[in-house]
């Protein structure tokens, strides 16, 4: 009997809550609505915080409160781990606030919300291209901030993913033996990722894709393509010697210097 009146006592102090909730909602006393969003979001009750503070920021737009308040519901929705909403807000609070006391972490936040919107390598990666930009920006205006290597550390990890994305996307040509345009999306890779850690693997494919798209090419065009092959050949051993590929490798060496001897084309793909 205890316990159902405990469950009983809770539901009616749950509704009573909810009432008193509700009646805030609907009042036009907005020095109260502002008081009770500010426990609220002391109270980690970032819903309520931001449902109040969509109705009275209007209200202290042009207060010495306004910076305050859209802090506020920046952090309320950060909170949330609604990171699209409150990146936009960090992103407007910057453009209102540029020289506030909050606009250094809102710089940094900001980026903070594009980094966590960020998806695995073979997804998109605008948000990854937007935090890298937003972590630039911040190491420009804030230089001294004790945040600078927080974000080279993050700077370097979106860079690595959109490394991996190039790469990743390249070999889906190769994957989908479309040899041609393997060839050019491997090429800007490397162009593009000079030091990436993928950078032997995507010249081996790159050579590869060289020697299948000149194997079964029009016999008018195979030999300046397996001239290219054999060129790309000698790239590859002047920075890999030793390469992890050196058997494949030296099989394409031989397939391309015998059609280049003979004309005869060795078609035997493995």
């Amino acid at each position: 009997m205890r316990f159902r009146f405990h469950i009983v006592l809770f539901i009616l102090v749950l509704l009573s809550s909810c009432g008193a909730y509700d009646k805030l909602l609907k009042s036009t006393d907005y020095d109260l609505k502002k008081s009770k969003a500010k426990e609220y979001f002391d109270d980690g009750q970032y819903v309520k915080t931001t449902e109040l503070l969509t109705q009275i920021l209007p209200r202290f737009r042009a207060t010495d409160e306004a910076e305050d308040l859209n802090w506020m519901n920046c952090q309320a929705y950060f909170g949330m781990k609604d990171y699209l909403m409150a990146g936009s807000y960090y992103k407007t609070f910057i453009d209102q606030f540029p020289f506030g006391k909050h606009a250094e972490e809102a710089n940094y936040m900001a980026a903070v919300c594009d980094y966590n919107l960020s998806y695995r390598p073979e997804l998109d990666q605008e948000n990854t291209k937007n935090a890298l930009e937003g972590f630039n920006i911040f190491l420009n205006r804030f230089p001294n901030s004790s945040r600078v290597e927080d974000c080279k550390k993050k700077i370097i990890d979106l860079q690595d993913k959109l490394v991996e994305k190039s790469y990743l996307s390249a070999k889906l040509y190769y994957d989908m033996k479309q040899y041609k345009a393997a060839v050019v999306a491997l090429t800007n890779s490397l162009k593009e990722n000079a030091n990436s850690k993928y950078r032997e693997k995507m010249m081996y494919l790159k050579l590869n894709s060289l020697l299948l798209y000149a194997q079964f090419s029009l016999p008018a065009k195979q030999k300046e393509r397996y001239q290219a092959t054999l060129d790309d050949y000698f790239s590859f051993m002047e920075e890999f010697p030793k390469s992890a590929y050196e058997k494949d490798v030296n099989g394409i060496f031989q397939k391309t210097n015998k059609y280049l001897k003979t004309g005869i084309p060795d078609t035997e793909v493995k």
